[in-house]
């Protein structure tokens, strides 16, 4: 005869079975819900930077933009592959070169294009950097999941969505954005070194980490989460599963140097001008700002500055609450995520430049730890709820933390797409000078725009140069002595860093003499005489004299009609992040003089 115990053990189990299913559609119905929240994620990440990525078009006016990755892609069409250039690692490049060839048809159509199209060839290489800056975020997503949960991926991956710096850099054909890709791909393989030590994982890891290497030198900094978590990994195993980690290990660091040589292969190929270029692009970082207008007041406190705009004052914050959170509830994780970021900026705050951008390598981690603060923060506040109260106070508190978190970034991501969106102040100042200054004028124009703004447009089918419309003035041709007066015999160029340090009062006279009627200034160029007036009183007293004796014949502001002008900045200047602005680019301004051989 049966026993009551015997008698309640099916039941049990039918219980048990029954709460697994539960909790298994429980599981499916959460992972759906948040593939669903992350597809509405990935389509606002692209959306935002995708708008306005024409902007400036045909004209590249970002100096590195213009200069570095997409003219090198095209000039090795017809050269051979070796960049001959390694200040900015080539990866980013050679993935433009491919992509250029695919989509025009080899050397000869990638050129022609250039040549006559230029503004298809930007905008190919912007939507490249969009694309992946958006692939980022998905991984950003994937990690978060692997290391704290759905949640925390998905609040992470929000937050680099809307953040203003990876959005607004996600518009132009520079390495900032894209090297975010295979960075949190390395992070994603340290994130399975940390939770389950798969061979698969190191691999990942190492190759990720190569890659982001290959395209941006600061994205090294990832090396530091996947050692703490293979030390960690390795300290917790005993015997053979030991040995197998650090064999993982050494497959890591072998597929990292790999993956970094396949995408730089004159690193090893070239390697006494790959180290030649590697130590002068580590002295200028470590000299003091060259840049007259540059800050001065320090690496370290700008950097923590640019945090409050560039990620955002609540995500910034929540990042700091979440190290400082996660080392007291899960420190081996804190070992993993905090000490890269707190090295990161002690190390790129000790350099003598500084600029907001060289920040994006740590965001991945910054929103990480703000993504995990806010939800135990929700969670500690829900706890002290009634229970039946607790599960609605927290959503209703994680829902209230995340659009604290995100609405910063939104509303400047989205007002960078408006002014992205509308015409640059050169390209209107261009139309006007089309209209109203005749071919052949001569002209001195600072350098604000490239060479091309003043050429013909290319209406022949030929690739060849095209002539000037407006003949230039050489401005970067120094012609003043240290006292202000004209050189009889002209010869150093300077760089477009001492532009400034060429200008004087007695240009004005020269102008008139040889018929250079029109200047064309741009505030981008006189805000940093400005910006430190004691390191170039002979350009403050040139814009003085120019203001008095010129005649203001046409001018367009970037600025709202009631806004007050922004001050210069090497971030604010470039990036428009200020509401002020309505449009891109500097105050033009285009004078008229007279006298000499001007005339009336």
């Amino acid at each position: 005869m049966p026993t009551a115990r015997s008698a309640a053990r099916p039941a049990l189990r039918v219980q048990l079975a029954t709460g697994e299913r539960a909790a298994a559609a429980a599981d499916r119905s959460s992972r759906r819900l948040a593939w669903i929240a992350l597809a509405g994620v990935l389509a606002g990440a692209l959306a935002l930077r995708l708008w306005g990525v024409k902007q400036g078009l045909p004209y590249a006016y970002n100096t590195d933009e213009a200069d570095h990755f997409v003219p090198r892609a095209v000039s090795m069409f017809g050269a051979s592959l070796n960049p001959h250039y390694f200040q900015n690692p080539p990866a980013f490049t050679y993935l433009l070169h491919w992509l250029f060839a695919v989509a025009y048809g080899g050397g000869a159509g990638v050129r022609r294009t250039f040549a006559l199209h230029p503004a298809d060839v930007y905008t190919l290489a912007r939507v490249t950097a969009a694309l992946l800056g958006t692939l980022a975020v998905w991984l950003l997503y994937l990690t978060g999941a692997r290391l704290l949960g759905r949640g925390v991926g998905l609040i992470a991956a929000a937050i680099e969505a809307v953040a203003f710096l990876p959005v607004f850099y996600a518009h132009l054909g520079l390495n900032d954005v894209p090297t975010l890709a295979p960075l949190t791909l390395s992070l994603l393989g340290t994130a399975g070194v940390m939770t389950k030590g798969r061979t698969r994982d190191y691999a990942i890891a190492g190759v990720g980490l190569g890659l982001a290497c290959a395209t941006k030198y600061t994205a090294g900094i990832v090396l530091a989460p996947l050692l703490a978590a293979a030390a960690l990994r390795i300290r917790e195993e005993r015997g053979a599963r030991r040995v197998d980690s650090l064999l993982a290990c050494a497959l890591a660091g072998a597929l990292a140097l790999a993956a970094f040589v396949l995408a730089n292969p004159y690193s090893v190929l070239d390697y006494s001008e790959f180290h030649r270029e590697l130590v002068r692009q580590s002295t200028l970082s470590g000299e003091a700002q060259g840049k007259l207008g540059a800050p001065r007041n320090g690496g370290i406190s700008y950097y923590l500055w640019s945090l409050t705009w560039g990620l955002g004052w609540a995500p910034a914050l929540a990042a700091l609450g979440g190290a400082l959170a996660i080392w007291r509830r899960r420190p081996a994780l804190g070992l993993v995520l905090v000490p890269a970021p707190i090295a990161y900026l002690a190390l790129m705050g000790a350099e003598g430049r500084y600029f907001g951008r060289w920040l994006l390598p740590i965001f991945p981690l910054l929103c990480l730890l703000a993504a995990f603060f806010v939800l135990e923060l929700a969670s500690a506040i829900a706890s002290r709820a009634r229970r039946a109260r607790a599960p609605a106070l927290r959503g209703g508190l994680v829902a209230l933390f995340v659009a604290a978190l995100v609405v910063q970034g939104l509303v400047y991501s989205v007002h960078a797409g408006i002014v992205l969106s509308r015409a640059d102040t050169r390209n209107l100042t261009r139309a006007w000078m089309l209209t109203h200054v005749p071919a052949g004028t001569r002209i001195v124009a600072e350098p604000v725009s490239p060479d091309e703004w003043a050429r013909e447009a290319r209406r022949a089918l030929t690739s060849g140069p095209t002539h000037y419309r407006w003949p230039k003035y050489r401005s970067l041709l120094s012609r003043i002595a240290p006292d202000g007066a004209l050189l009889a015999n002209p010869r150093t160029e300077v760089t477009l860093e001492d532009y400034e340090r060429t200008l004087a009062p007695s240009l004005l006279g020269y102008y008139t003499a040889h018929r250079y009627c029109i200047v064309v200034s741009g505030s981008t160029q006189s805000g940093r005489g400005y910006a430190d007036p004691r390191a170039a009183p002979l350009a403050i007293a040139y814009y003085k004299a120019l203001a008095r004796e010129a005649e203001v014949v046409h001018q367009v502001s970037p600025y709202a009609s009631s806004a007050r002008p922004v001050s210069f900045n090497f971030d604010w200047s470039f990036d428009y992040y200020p509401l002020a602005y309505v449009r891109p680019g500097p105050v033009m301004t285009v004078y008229r003089l007279h006298g000499g051989r001007c005339g009336r």
